[in-house]
């Protein structure tokens, strides 16, 4: 029997709290301009998920570049500095029966949070290198995905 993927939505934090959001995960680097941190109801914060902000100026800059950001964001994921964080995503999907991604662009198609759902959805192949070598199960997590 194929492994079953859980829901993963995302939504702009600014969106109202929702019951259906399920575990709720800011997967930006900065803290969102103007929101108290109680209302964003936040189950993690994982700040090490958000691309550069190197790569964030530059396709902020670049909005019809879509791909080559896509491109140049997993290969950040693939870095030992997202390691970890990348490893708290994969825990907490496994764990909660559904989950929100939430980001502060106002770009709602084209952002960080959609490259994650395609991750955690199996749409994409997981980061490789030096980073997702150490993960714990990142094998059987890889060979989940590889099977969708």
């Amino acid at each position: 029997m194929p492994h079953q993927l859980m829901p993963v939505t995302i939504k702009r934090v600014y969106d109202p709290v929702s019951r259906a959001d399920g575990a709720r995960v800011l997967v930006d680097r900065l803290w969102p301009r103007g929101l108290a941190k109680a209302g964003a109801a936040l189950d993690e914060w994982l700040r090490d998920l958000s691309p550069s902000n190197e790569l964030r100026k530059w396709y902020h800059a670049r909005p019809q570049q879509w791909e080559t950001f896509r491109k140049r964001y997993l290969k950040e994921l693939a870095a030992p500095t997202a390691e970890k964080d990348l490893q708290k995503l994969y825990e907490l999907s496994q764990k909660k029966k559904h989950i929100t991604l939430l980001y502060a662009s106002k770009n709602e198609t084209h952002n960080n949070a959609a490259v994650l759902k395609e991750l955690l959805e199996g749409r994409r192949k997981p980061p490789t290198g030096t980073g997702q070598a150490g993960l714990k199960g990142s094998r059987s997590r890889e060979a989940a995905v590889r099977r969708h």
